[in-house]
């Protein structure tokens, strides 16, 4: 790994400081809409019926190991004990720490009555220098020292018995999606540390086509912090694989639907304001269950879901499974299941409640520990990997299996992941399961 500088983070915040922060990671999570100003046009989002993801024969394109695909599913704010906290064998524990003394972790609901803050500044104060006892925030931080139990995720559960857990990965990033979801993209955030942020109104994007008024905290490598618009221009994992002739795509939520704040490349200029780039490598997540069912994943691709079915902790962590179900589902019935490798993650931690210090390797982080899960016909069958990983790490895999160069420090310090792997076994069967049954209430409330 890159060498581990301590991160740099204030010993005391003076009081004004420390009161506007407050403010910033305890208030409402979406402020309600107001009149958004008139912006510049971007380029419109191609409508689900004519955005077919191009038939791809993987075959051609060569590769290390067996793998031909792989698919990086992201959800949303969730750590390992809150998920995997009573796994066996894994590094979980079901007692926590608050300002010092032990707390019990409760027994989690499907869906919070509101979002737990987790802020960039929240994520430093709940690791505490390496304390990890400062997350109970907001109003509904008491949710954060509760943890899910075998039962209310018993697909998750399945494939981490039958596959690979990893209990040793942490978010890229101390703080929220914003600049994790870059990570997940270029093992970089261009020094963003926060969500893209205005005083008035949440905004349905993080991207270059937010409202002007809509800035990012980002700090450079002297530690000064400034707000810029929260579009960049850094080299991307689609640059490296566009380079090398490797076909890739993103899905996400559309411009229209909540979840397009995950859609990463919408920060990234050249892609954002470039309609035929754009059109070329961003497609519908309405449309990927289809997709897969047709044989259209490229040989690398990102799913991110739309805001209802992503775990975010104010929505049905159940209906957000039975999603993950059925697009995990469609690529074990389809003969992608026989070169495919899927890696499962959650964001950021969410608010949620995790014992384990994350490394400090840059100023960035890493962030607090989040579960993945890696599925695919060549992993170690029930196996918890204690290996150090990140975000970057998937990034490492994909450059190293086609022969891609690095981005950053991240990703050149970042091991493959490989312990999950054995290519000398014999392919295995894939594993579908049941879509769930018990999931209370509508997968798109009303509001």
């Amino acid at each position: 790994m890159p060498s581990r500088g301590r991160a740099v983070v204030p010993s005391v915040v003076p009081l004004t400081l420390a009161a506007t922060l407050l403010l910033a990671c305890t208030g409402p999570a979406e402020p309600p809409p107001a009149q958004e100003p008139p912006r510049a046009p971007t380029p419109s989002i191609v409508p689900p019926e004519a955005s077919d993801a191009p038939l791809v024969d993987v075959e051609p394109y060569q590769t290390r190991w067996p793998i031909k695909r792989v698919v990086f599913l992201i959800k949303e704010n969730r750590t390992f004990d809150h998920l995997f906290g009573t796994f066996p064998g894994a590094r979980g524990v079901t007692i926590g720490m608050d300002h010092g003394e032990p707390r019990p972790l409760v027994r989690g609901i499907d869906r919070l009555p509101g979002d737990i803050p987790h802020c960039y500044w929240c994520a430093i104060w709940a690791w505490n220098r390496g304390a990890m006892d400062d997350f109970d925030r907001g109003e509904h931080g008491d949710w954060a020292y509760s943890q899910l139990h075998r039962s209310q995720l018993p697909n998750y559960w399945r494939w981490a018995e039958e596959f690979v857990l990893f209990d040793n990965v942490f978010a890229s990033a101390h703080g929220p999606s914003f600049p994790n979801h870059l990570y997940t993209i270029a093992a970089q955030s261009g020094g963003a540390r926060d969500n893209p942020r205005r005083p008035d109104f949440f905004s349905n994007t993080f991207g270059c086509d937010a409202p002007e008024q809509q800035l990012v905290e980002v700090v450079d490598s002297e530690g000064v912090v400034e707000r810029v618009p929260p579009c960049f221009d850094f080299r991307t994992e689609g640059d490296l694989l566009n380079r090398a002739g490797v076909p890739w795509a993103y899905y996400a939520a559309q411009e229209d639907q909540r979840g397009y704040i995950w859609s990463a490349y919408a920060a990234i200029r050249r892609y954002r304001e470039d309609p035929e780039r754009w059109q070329r490598h961003m497609f519908p997540v309405d449309r990927v269950v289809e997709d897969i069912r047709d044989g259209r994943l490229p040989p690398v691709t990102w799913i991110t879901p739309r805001f209802e079915l992503s775990e975010h902790p104010e929505f049905s962590f159940c209906h957000g499974e039975d999603w993950s179900t059925a697009v995990i589902n469609a690529i074990m019935r389809t003969p992608l299941w026989e070169h495919t490798a899927i890696f499962l993650t959650w964001d950021d931690y969410g608010g949620f409640y995790d014992h384990v210090p994350p490394p400090q390797v840059d100023r960035m982080g890493f962030g607090i520990r989040v579960p993945m899960i890696l599925i695919s016909p060549y992993a170690r069958r029930g196996l918890v990997s204690h290996e150090l990983g990140e975000f970057s790490s998937v990034l490492r895999f994909i450059e190293d299996n086609w022969g891609l160069r690095k981005l950053t420090h991240r990703d050149r310090g970042a091991t493959p992941l490989l312990s999950a792997f054995d290519f000398d076994q014999e392919p295995r069967p894939a594993v579908p399961l049941p879509r769930r049954t018990d999931c209370e209430g509508p997968r798109f409330p009303a509001g």
